[in-house]
């Protein structure tokens, strides 16, 4: 069954791949400055790095671990007595928030930063930049996530499930697709949008270091770190407006991507910046 699940959420990944892709083609939120086939290929590259160099460091430990987890019943779901859909839905609102916090940990913690910021060093946002991330950043989340599946006890198809929301959700939060902006806004008090995490890799720090969540966008209303581009998106159409201000020529440099952890360039980002003041 767990060889069906994991063959399962490649096959969600890939057609939200592609659909997502389909309409960045048809209806761009912001004006292409960059080729997407360069895009496509740096992006594709470092993740089929990723993907080889971690999938028995990471992937194949993290399903024993939860299968042995489920096995011994460990964890607040096993406790309470959490079953079937109920379980699944608790397992996929609870996760979500330990990876909100997780998530604003990698922006607050020098050392995480270090990680995390490979991912925010690229100078545009797409669908492709949610392949784009630093093998380190992957091994820590690793660690964590072992804690989470300790603590919380999920079974293994909630795992699954909530890995696969977290892969799809990315892939659309970070697509360049322009949706009208009614469904943006009041998806958006649910939901992590397109427009709401635009904001997460805005250069300006008032937004880049807010909007933290993953599926769920309560948890920035929630924990005070929700900001609201003051135009509506424009603040992340314009030239040089995502990203990280430092090293933006070497955004395509594999050497760059993989000695990021350790170049001094972008640390201070890690302070707490004072939230934008936007009249509603």
């Amino acid at each position: 069954m767990n060889l069906d699940l994991d063959h399962g959420k490649l096959l969600v990944f890939v057609i939200g791949f592609v659909v997502f892709f389909a309409l960045e083609t048809y209806a761009p939120a912001r004006v292409w400055r960059q080729s997407r086939w360069r895009r496509l290929g740096f992006h594709s590259a470092v993740s089929f790095f990723n993907t080889v160099m971690t999938r028995h460091l990471i992937y194949v430990p993290s399903l024993l671990w939860a299968v042995y987890v489920e096995e011994q019943g460990y964890g607040l779901a096993r406790w309470w007595g959490l079953v079937g859909v109920l379980e699944i839905l608790a397992a996929v609102v609870v996760l979500d928030g330990f990876d909100y916090f997780w998530h604003r940990a990698n922006h607050r913690v020098r050392f995480f930063w270090r990680f995390h910021k490979a991912h925010h060093a690229d100078t545009a946002l797409d669908l492709t930049t949610v392949l784009r991330f630093h093998p380190g950043e992957l091994l820590l989340s690793a660690g964590m996530k072992a804690v989470w599946i300790l603590v919380w006890g999920p079974t293994v198809v909630a795992w699954f499930l909530f890995e696969t929301l977290v892969s799809l959700c990315a892939q659309f939060h970070h697509s360049n697709v322009d949706f009208p902006e009614t469904v943006e806004r009041y998806l958006s008090w649910v939901l992590v949008t397109p427009r709401f995490h635009a904001a997460h890799h805005a250069v300006d720090q008032r937004y880049g270091n807010r909007n933290f969540s993953t599926i769920f966008s309560f948890w920035d209303h929630l924990f005070g770190s929700y900001a609201r581009p003051a135009d509506g998106g424009a603040t992340t159409n314009a030239e040089h407006a995502l990203g990280l201000p430092e090293g933006r020529a070497l955004a395509f440099s594999a050497l760059a991507w993989v000695t990021e952890p350790w170049a001094a360039r972008n640390l201070s980002l890690s302070r707490l910046q004072p939230r934008p003041i936007v009249p509603d």
